[in-house]
């Protein structure tokens, strides 16, 4: 009689919690609602919309020019892929295309971003785990790039550098010599990163066979970038549908086999060396030539004759208040950013506004697997799957 009461007394029920959003772990302010059977974990359910800035309302609002800085601000840890991909698909919509300077260019300040965002998912993903010295080691790789778009632009997070028909200004000599120093020194860089984390023990026990999602999954589901490519499907908008410079370069697309988070660990660290290794081409391959596209109904005119000539000036402002009438139609354009593909959709009804603007953000579509990526692990596990999807709530909420 003793007994049964004694294993009353310690009956277990299910406990509801909220972690986050004011969890550091959880990278912004995603909200996720465990439901928990001790510490195994029943029941996952995110909650996005903290962060809701209206950006597509707001762009619908804005004429084509000017709308683009608040790309920016959806994905800010790589605002100039964003950028990249913004223009991709108003040059589509208006059937205009950058000189060939501009799009090698293009291509190596992406390959910039691309670097500058994986060596911070990097450095915050085995911080969650528990490691610090890679943490800090990542901000001296970061620093040292959003150096070189400070010298470039003169901005450093929130660049807005391409434009519509090219960029903004075109690279100096100083600029290149800098950036190829850090294209040689870069890959022992990655040597010191793998050292410290690819076969430490406690990182395996902590990635190895979690968050495990196969290569039917991943397509179901709607994954891509490095999540896709983690479970081996081999898909990457650079070469598949090549924009830009990037079919006049080389690289390979790392891959994955078990598709867990170790291996999406793997298939992103060769994603930096090979984002070097296009970068150091664009160096050597950089045409001669413009910038912007010779086409003055659709193009902004030189900075510097906007400040000293008033025809300029006048066009200027009404490419700015009124913007380039746009065809009527709709298009979809899409990029490979960090995070994984970025679309833009307008739908144009020959205004100088878009009709509608739809941004196919990836990590709103990634915090959807979060559900198959928790359910039947531990609270643990939990942090390590957010991690290894690496998501920014900024381009989430849009």
């Amino acid at each position: 009689m003793e007994q049964i009461e004694i294993e009353k007394a310690f009956e277990t029920r299910e406990l509801t919690i909220s972690m986050g959003p004011q969890h550091p772990a959880t990278h912004g302010v995603l909200r996720l609602v465990l439901t928990l059977d001790g510490e195994t974990v029943i029941k996952c359910t995110p909650h996005v919309g903290y962060l809701h800035r209206g950006i597509e309302k707001l762009g619908e609002n804005r004429t084509y020019f000017s709308a683009l800085p608040l790309t920016d601000r959806l994905d800010y840890i790589s605002s100039m892929n964003n950028n990249v991909g913004y223009v991709n698909a108003v040059e589509k919509l208006f059937g205009l295309e950058a000189p060939e300077r501009a799009k090698f260019i293009r291509t190596m300040v992406a390959e910039m971003g691309r670097i500058s965002s994986h060596i911070i998912w990097l450095g915050t993903h085995v911080l969650d785990i528990g490691a610090t010295t890679p943490f800090l080691y990542a901000f001296r790789e970061r620093e040292r790039i959003l150096d070189l778009f400070e010298t470039l632009c003169g901005a450093r997070l929130t660049v807005s550098y391409p434009r519509i028909g090219g960029v903004r200004n075109d690279i100096s000599q100083e600029f290149l010599d800098e950036l190829y120093e850090f294209v040689l020194e870069f890959p022992d860089r990655m040597d010191d990163y793998e050292t410290l984390v690819t076969e430490n023990r406690v990182w395996k026990k902590r990635t190895v066979g979690i968050g495990i999602i196969s290569a039917e999954e991943a397509v179901n589901w709607g994954l891509t970038g490095g999540m896709l490519r983690g479970s081996g499907v081999n898909y990457d908008v650079r070469k598949h549908a090549p924009y830009d410079a990037y079919d006049k370069v080389e690289f390979d697309i790392p891959l994955g086999k078990n598709g867990d988070c170790y291996d999406r660990y793997l298939v992103r660290m060769g994603e930096m060396r090979q984002a070097n290794r296009i970068i150091k081409q664009c160096i050597e391959k950089l045409p001669a030539g413009h910038v912007m596209a010779d086409s003055p109904k659709f193009t902004l005119p030189p900075k510097d004759m906007v400040l000293k000539d008033m025809e300029h000036l006048i066009h200027q402002f009404v490419l700015i208040t009124k913007g380039p009438v746009a065809p009527e139609g709709e298009i979809y354009s899409a990029t490979e950013v960090p995070k994984g593909e970025l679309g833009f959709y307008f739908v144009s009804d020959c205004t100088g506004k878009p009709y509608r603007m739809r941004v196919r953000a990836p990590s709103f579509v990634h915090a959807s697997i979060l559900p198959k990526l928790c359910e039947g692990g531990f609270v643990a596990d939990v942090i390590a799957n957010i991690g290894t999807i690496d998501i920014v709530l900024g381009e989430c909420d849009r």
